[in-house]
């Protein structure tokens, strides 16, 4: 058990300086933490990934929110008596109706001519069919419950509840992909965005220097939309409240243009956006172009070609930026934003847009800042708690097992060299609970070390000479730390699979220190000690 082949002694050597090699670069003088700032300070082929630190240690912001999943809810119901009242009227003969509501979580309509009641229902089918590659198992599966009343002529769309409990849940899993894709935009490094029970998400920005620019850019909804804006009625009439059927009334964001009065159809989303980003327009003044996909170019085309002279309106979250008259066809799917933005305003607007809309709104529920100071205390605190602890476990090791202690001290060096490289080459977050777990690993790993050398003491007592001793006290321990080991490794795969933020932390450096202190132990000790044994051939043992 003591013998190694050469080739095993170099497979051993390689490890270790291979995780040297990855440790190395979070030793180099830099002052500002990132790949960019390690380039030409070693060559290209080594490792140069260092540990990124968490919002405890390196500062940033911390955001809790929620998705408003009512909003969902009535979003899904605006947008069904909208489809509604186009479907009625697809198509001749046109099915007219009137008195369109939503209460709770029915759309209620009635129809102007009662014994059009079956055409009507064919009419709506749409509505209520099930998305491709969703499964159907009946009824239950469909969006809306749908009943009709032959002699009033009235027709109720309700929201099932499984309907429901599918759009909250989708536009939780949607803004977290919304908020991860935004804050990448925005080139922060090592963000955490997780989901906490089901309406909730948390943010961590470490490092960033604008908390509230990015609570900025997380909140809002950027929704965008196109719409014609109607001019059937002047506009100091419908802020007196005579709007017309299929109309809104918006507010304007641009100074150098009132509120407008749009139709509620929606011409073109967002969601056939592909790119947006900040330009300029004719005069120099900063703009966002946009572009969109063959669907989004085909109907941005032909909603321009069919109203030329017109004006329409592009509304962001239900706010209008600006209102342009439509000269020509714009045929090549791409076009300009002119809002009277500043540099910073267009850029962030160019974000949202590229990022994708979030399909709710999202309530602030807690918010903190972390300064870069108190990152740095944090440091300091767990750096002097792995220092002191370390060097009292080696002082220890020595004192009570001499050579022996020496040989595991190195190990132990070896060990934090391998965690440190591990988390270097993985790109893990270090937190304060990460290092809490390296110390805990250096606990475990003088544990490993204790028992084997404990039962080479026995062996000794026994009467077995040196190396017998030795190989035989490796052999005995080694059950014992496996079983140790590997029920801490369950528990750290526990923590990475259902913990979050700083929990997955702790997990993380337990679960690498599990691997290298297996490692340290049991190869590295042993070989170390195997040198010894060979080179200075000892007649007995003082341990």
């Amino acid at each position: 058990m003591l013998h190694f082949s050469r080739l095993k002694q170099i497979g051993i050597w390689f490890i270790v300086v291979l995780g040297l090699l990855f440790a190395l670069p979070n030793f180099l003088p830099v002052t500002v933490r990132g790949d960019e700032d390690i380039a030409g300070k070693i060559p290209g082929f080594l490792p140069s990934k260092i540990v990124n630190l968490g919002l405890d240690l390196q500062g940033g912001s911390y955001l809790l929110f929620e998705v408003d999943t009512d909003s969902v809810r009535t979003a899904k119901l605006e947008t069904t008596q909208e489809e509604a009242r186009q479907l009625l009227r697809s198509e001749r003969p046109i099915v007219p109706a009137r008195n369109f509501r939503i209460n709770g979580n029915t759309v209620s309509f009635k129809l102007s001519r009662p014994e059009q009641m079956e055409l009507a229902l064919e009419r709506l089918k749409p509505l209520n069919e099930i998305p491709a590659g969703q499964l159907i198992t009946g009824n239950a599966d469909k969006p809306f419950k749908v009943s009709s009343d032959a002699a009033t002529g009235r027709i109720s769309l309700t929201i099932t509840d499984q309907a429901l409990s599918k759009l909250s849940k989708d536009a939780v899993v949607r803004s977290v992909e919304v908020i991860r894709n935004r804050i990448t935009e925005l080139g922060t490094k090592d963000p955490t965005i997780l989901r906490q029970g089901n309406s909730r998400i948390i943010v961590e920005v470490p490092g960033e220097s604008d908390p509230v620019r990015i609570k900025r850019i997380i909140e809002k909804t950027a929704q965008m939309t196109f719409h014609l804006v109607d001019t059937s009625v002047s506009i100091n009439e419908a802020l007196a409240g005579r709007i017309p059927p299929g109309a809104k009334l918006v507010k304007t964001t641009n100074p150098a243009e009132p509120d407008l009065l749009v139709r509620r159809r929606v011409l073109v989303d967002g969601s056939d956006l592909i790119d947006a980003q900040q330009s300029f327009n004719q005069s120099g003044q900063p703009a966002v172009s946009f572009s969109f996909n063959s669907r989004g170019s085909i109907r941005f085309g032909n909603a321009t070609a069919e109203n030329v002279g017109r004006r329409f309106a592009i509304l962001l979250d239900n706010e209008s930026i600006t209102a342009p008259v439509i000269r020509s066809p714009i045929l090549g799917g791409s076009g300009i934003i002119d809002g009277g933005f500043t540099v910073t305003a267009a850029n962030d607007l160019a974000v949202l847009l590229r990022a994708g809309a979030l399909p709710a709104k999202l309530e602030t529920l807690n918010e903190r800042s972390v300064g870069a100071g108190l990152g740095q205390e944090s440091i300091r605190a767990g750096s002097i708690a792995l220092i002191v602890g370390f060097v009292a476990v080696m002082i220890y090791m020595v004192l009570v097992y001499g050579r022996f202690g020496l040989i595991a001290n190195m190990a132990l060096l070896v060990n934090l060299t391998l965690i440190l490289g591990a988390l270097s080459g993985l790109q893990a977050t270090l937190t304060l609970p990460g290092i809490a777990g390296v110390i805990l690993t250096i606990g475990m790993a003088v544990d490993a070390n204790v028992l084997i050398f404990e039962r080479i003491r026995e062996e000794i007592a026994i009467g077995r000479s040196p190396m017998s001793a030795v190989e035989t006290g490796f052999a005995k321990a080694r059950s014992t730390i496996l079983d140790a080991n590997i029920t801490t490794l369950i528990a750290a795969m526990l923590l990475l699979l259902f913990g979050s933020g700083p929990v997955q932390g702790f997990g993380v450096t337990l679960a690498i220190g599990i691997f290298t202190s297996v490692f340290t132990a049991f190869v590295f000790s042993r070989l170390l000690t195997s040198y010894w044994l060979v080179r200075a051939k000892p007649k007995t043992l003082s341990l």
